[in-house]
Order: C-alpha cells, then structure tokens, then sequence
C-alpha cells in the first residue's frame, strides 16, 4: 500500500528491540499502543509543551478514553518503524487521531485514540486551555 502523507501529519522513528517482541518473535500487540503514545508525547512536545509541564502550570493531563486498533501485518526485531499521527477531529476537551504503524511505505497498524483533557486534581473532564487549543488548532 502506497502512503502519501498529509500536511498535517506527525511521525518518529521507532526500532524494535528483542524486548518489544513476543514469544512467536513478532512485536506484541499492547506494545503498539505504547508506541502510538510516544507519537502523541512528542507532538504535543512538537507543540511546545509536555506532559509534566501541562500538570504542574495549567492542572491538566490528557487521558486515553477510547482506542481501536486494527493489526495488518507484523513488525519483527530489528524493524525500523515509522509511528505516525494525524488529528481527526478536535473539540474543546477531546482529540480523536488517526495513527498508524508503518515500516517503509507498507502500513502495518492502523488505529484511532480519542484522548480526553482532564483536570488533574479530579480526574473529571475539562476545558483544553485557550493558549494550548490554538496551538493544536493550528497543527490539525
């Protein structure tokens, strides 16, 4: 499958170590959820900000509220993988992305991961702040 990227795409590279692998020597399933959450990390660094910054300044921390994933072929040891985001949809508590996994041009999982803002200190749902929104608005 042939992959054109689009403008307001996000990806990092990603190497598969022995300890990413299953028993059968293929990259265990959860573990491509861990890298789909490396991808988002970085794009929000990408952004200007980080994680530990947004909990301690502003209150708020982003949680996973849903996830779907789709498994197309397997990644194996030694792989160099392309992880990769795109913005969906974006509301003012929720982002919903589109990731994926792909070594070379041939996609390999395909997945959607809506994240909710919460305040931290509740855990209940609130407002991304305007500073942040705008910059997110402007990466979609």
């Amino acid at each position: 499958m042939k992959f054109e990227p689009k403008s307001n795409a996000f990806s990092i590279p990603v190497r598969i170590y022995y300890e990413d692998t299953d028993a059968g020597g293929v990259v265990y399933y959860a573990n491509y959820l861990k890298f789909f959450e490396r991808c988002r990390t970085e794009w929000m660094r990408f952004a200007g900000h980080d994680q530990s910054q947004l909990a301690s300044d502003a209150g708020i921390g982003f949680v996973a509220r849903k996830v779907s994933c789709e498994y197309l072929k397997p990644a194996r040891l030694d792989d160099q993988l392309t992880i990769g985001l795109e913005v969906e949809k974006l509301t003012k508590v929720r982002v919903i992305f589109r990731q994926h996994v792909r070594c070379g041009n041939e996609e390999l999982v395909t997945g959607t991961v809506e994240i909710a803002c919460v305040n931290m200190a509740t855990l209940r749902p609130a407002p991304i702040p305007e500073f942040l929104y705008q910059k997110l608005e402007a990466l979609k």
